[in-house]
């Protein structure tokens, strides 16, 4: 093994241990080739025009509770209550096969007309396309190793509140976006997963994210600026240029010189 790779210099510190030297931080790519998002309305996906769509996209079988959704519904009611001019969008992956943890967001719902799941797995031009019909994208996770779907939406021009640590700590600041408080707690993973002796993650300031999602969702200038400014920003951070000097640098290896140098010569070609 010469070398690993890693999306965020957060996981590369957790890897460092393993491959000492050896880890290399290479962003995704999502800018090279980017999906063009379907066109797909927000009537499309059951969506009303007139209100402010707030969506939070995960998979359960990333662990429940880094993925924080309780938080998130928790912070959504505390701000707009049962207004129907504010809705907060669910998009969960695989939870036919967590029944217990759909049954724990269901009942932290409450019955809320303003609270949507969707279930349904859809391509990835679809799935750009709900992402664009959004005009917050909230994430209060615990922990990220990338965050792929705030850098998604950041790429998409939309607007993302997120806990302010792990890794999209690199690439969400106040300048194009809405980074929230948090503290430091020991990570507690029913599953198993996510736990370990001395392990942390993050538990976000609530007030803190009311705040912004109230401030978001009243504000439509400051919608455009950071989601313009967002885009900007993924465009740059996530252009495939690491991926690029990374494939390169590997290519100059004893029997790794034909296959990085076609592999970096694609790169190149979809980047332009």
């Amino acid at each position: 093994m010469h070398e690993v790779w890693t999306s965020s210099r957060f996981s590369a510190q957790a890897l460092e241990g393993l491959a000492p030297g050896r880890v290399r931080v290479v962003p995704h790519a999502l800018a090279a080739n980017p999906v063009r998002p379907a066109v797909m309305d927000r009537a499309a996906f059951g969506l009303p025009d007139d209100a402010v769509i707030v969506l939070v996209s995960f998979s359960l079988a990333s662990s429940f509770e880094r993925k924080n959704p309780l938080a998130a519904i928790r912070a959504f009611r505390a701000a707009f209550g049962d207004r129907s001019d504010r809705m907060l969008l669910l998009k969960v992956a695989h939870g036919g096969q967590y029944p217990e943890d759909m049954a724990r967001l269901r009942a932290a719902m409450g019955g809320a007309a303003n609270i949507r799941v969707e279930e349904r797995l859809f391509p990835a031009d679809e799935s750009y396309a709900l992402i664009h019909c959004a005009d917050i994208v909230l994430s209060l996770h615990r922990s990220e190793g990338f965050g792929l779907v705030p850098a998604e939406a950041m790429l998409l021009g939309r607007t993302v509140i997120a806990t302010d640590w792990s890794a999209t700590s690199e690439f969400l600041s106040a300048d194009c976006g809405i980074p929230l408080p948090y503290r430091l707690i020991p990570a507690r993973d029913p599953r198993g997963v996510f736990e370990a002796e001395g392990a942390v993650w993050a538990d976000v300031d609530l007030h803190a994210a009311v705040s912004a999602l109230q401030r978001a969702a009243d504000d439509v200038a400051l919608r455009q600026r950071l989601g313009g400014r967002a885009a900007e920003v993924a465009r740059e951070r996530f252009s495939g240029a690491e991926l690029l000097a990374a494939t390169r640098a590997l290519s100059r290896l004893p029997g790794h010189v034909a296959a990085g140098d076609a592999g970096g010569a694609r790169l190149a070609e979809g980047a332009g």
